[in-house]
């Protein structure tokens, strides 16, 4: 296809995209006083007793309704999303490979969602906690609403992409990006670098989070590369386990010839069993004559 067709494709989709979003955001925003108790229901524990939530800006209400109605019609619009990303991404995959679109786009959805309730029942609470603490012992906690939302809207979208993390490392696997021996050998680098991940984003700082993202991160991971090993052995044999993206094309193209071959060959026996029923049908002619 075209730079510019590829141009126009991807603005179609960005275009349904913003105006699915932007459309269920000004539908939200009329529940957004409801979204907001909710919101506030995973950190009550955690927070001194009696606080309420503060706007101390004229505009601030507005704004604050805004985002999280942004938010949560980003949450609903998910399905969307995803979809018109794997979309545009469809056409450069082999035949083969696309058989594959819509487990995945069920997967992401699935993690995202998943990333959102673990963050919402078990890493908001611990996470607001840890930070009231550190401020208790010498001051008065004023629960500003923009500052509390924003923190928790940036943790459950972080929470939601990092739990995308299994299916990243099962296709660099499978399709031999990646060879999945480099995943297994070198396992000590990646969770250094999944707790660095982790650092980076958590938007609170508190080593309670980065912890508690860390361990999923690294649950998930130990579980993407053992379905991606069983995929591969059952697919390509187990020394596929070593191969390189090149060694993985070359044997697909193997396989091609062979397949091609394969059809030559039973082309030809057929056309040499039509014209061997041939030849006996007309020595029977004229034996007959």
């Amino acid at each position: 296809m075209p730079l510019m067709d590829h141009l126009g494709e991807l603005r179609r989709r960005l275009t349904i995209i913003v105006v699915s979003v932007l459309i269920t955001t000004v539908i939200v925003y009329f529940a957004t006083p409801t979204l907001i108790d909710i919101m506030m229901d995973a950190i009550r524990n955690a927070l001194p007793a009696g606080t309420e939530l503060t706007v101390v800006t004229a505009l601030g209400g507005f704004t604050i309704r805004f985002k999280v109605a942004l938010f949560f019609s980003v949450i609903i619009c998910t399905p969307i999303i995803v979809w018109e990303i794997m979309g545009f991404i469809l056409p450069a995959l082999k035949g083969n490979e696309r058989r594959w679109v819509v487990p995945t786009v069920a997967a992401m959805i699935i993690l995202f969602f998943l990333g959102m309730i673990f963050c919402y029942f078990v890493i908001q609470q611990a996470a607001f906690g840890w930070l009231i603490q550190q401020t208790t012992d010498f001051a008065t906690v004023l629960a500003n609403a923009e500052d509390y939302l924003d923190i928790m809207m940036l943790l459950e979208i972080a929470f939601g992409v990092t739990f995308q993390l299994p299916l990243v490392i099962f296709y660099l696997s499978i399709l031999h990006i990646v060879p999945y021996k480099t995943f297994r050998e070198n396992w000590r680098y990646i969770y250094i670098g999944l707790l660095t991940l982790s650092g980076l984003f958590t938007p609170d700082a508190s080593p309670v989070t980065m912890l508690l993202m860390f361990a999923p991160m690294v649950a998930l991971y130990e579980i993407a590369l053992a379905v991606a090993r069983n995929v591969i052995v059952a697919r390509d044999g187990k020394a596929a386990l070593k191969w390189t993206r090149e060694d993985y094309e070359a044997h697909e193209e193997e396989d091609y010839k062979e397949k091609i071959d394969a059809s030559t060959k039973k082309a030809s026996a057929r056309s040499a069993s039509t014209s061997k029923g041939s030849a006996l049908g007309r020595a029977k002619k004229s034996g007959k004559q």
